[in-house]
């Protein structure tokens, strides 16, 4: 089977996440294509998620624990660690830690779940598609009872099970120790002729709805700081900020944030990634994007 699709290495970092990673294990122990390395990075928790990564790495030799230095590159800077980058401190340590080869490099978040076959089906995709740089499954989140999903642009991949070709992850790093990371990176990879996808076919589970542990508001607040990094048009910004408070009434900080960013003069991402954000963003393009947003596309 690895012969067939390729190996894969995840990197998932940790913060708190005790409860979550014991759930993760279950899914990555169960699938039918293992992966041959697992780096848990842990960015200084308190919950005893560090000893439980230690305990997981004495049941297989091909999971590893190393610890973030995050909260000390970020002290005084950051409270909840996405808006400045502490995930993705996290991401780069466990990456640089990998020291195996490897065909496909996954960004996996430790508050999801997915079923046995996900990482057989995900590197499938990659195997009939030689120009898929980045990929990941749909997000499904609980609502009312019910895992429902959760729509994105079709080129859009969740940051939850990113996967990367390890060509095109050559081509995009580093990846950048700030929100606006995941953005970057797609079009950096479409710029050097990579596609980008979410395969509506595969599930993944979202156990922590969007914004809980950043909260509904600075979540999104941050999802504007985003797009004036991008270069997101203004115009978008808004339409999104609507769309989504249909359901998410705290979306209405976005153009928020935006507008005090612009404001600011705030950093702005290199002009060629921008140029990229602004050219999907296109007014032609809006009715396809609303149609994935709504899962129709």
């Amino acid at each position: 089977m690895r012969g067939a699709l390729g190996t894969y290495a995840l990197v998932t970092p940790a913060r708190d996440e005790a409860e979550n990673l014991r759930r993760l294990a279950d899914s990555v122990f169960g699938q039918t294509h293992l992966p041959v390395r697992w780096i848990i990075v842990d960015d200084a928790s308190t919950d005893g998620t560090r000893e439980l990564a230690l305990e997981l790495a004495t049941l297989t030799p091909w999971i590893r624990t190393v610890d973030s230095p995050g909260s000390q590159l970020r002290a005084g800077r950051l409270n909840q660690g996405r808006r400045g980058g502490r995930d993705m401190i996290a991401f780069n340590t466990g990456w640089r830690a990998l020291e195996c080869e490897y065909d496909f490099l996954v960004k996996l978040d430790a508050d999801v779940s997915f079923d046995p076959d996900f990482f057989e089906r995900l590197l499938s995709e990659f195997a009939t598609d030689p120009i898929l740089g980045i990929a990941s499954g749909t997000c499904y989140e609980l609502v009312k009872g019910e895992w429902r999903p959760y729509y994105v642009a079709r080129s859009h991949v969740r940051g939850a099970t990113r996967t990367y070709r390890r060509a095109c992850y050559e081509d995009v790093a580093p990846l950048e120790e700030r929100i606006g990371w995941d953005g970057v990176d797609e079009a950096r990879a479409h710029l050097r002729g990579w596609r980008t996808s979410s395969i509506a076919s595969l599930p993944f589970y979202h156990h922590r709805p969007l914004g809980a542990r950043d909260g509904g508001a600075r979540a999104w607040a941050a999802q504007g700081d985003l797009a004036w990094y991008l270069g997101y048009r203004p115009s978008y910004v808004l339409l999104r900020a609507l769309f989504r408070s249909l359901r998410e009434p705290q979306a209405v900080w976005m153009p928020i944030a935006y507008l005090q960013a612009a404001l600011g003069n705030a950093e702005r991402a290199e002009g060629e990634v921008r140029a990229v954000t602004k050219n999907e963003q296109r007014l032609r393009r809006l009715p396809l994007r609303l149609r994935e947003a709504r899962g129709r596309a």
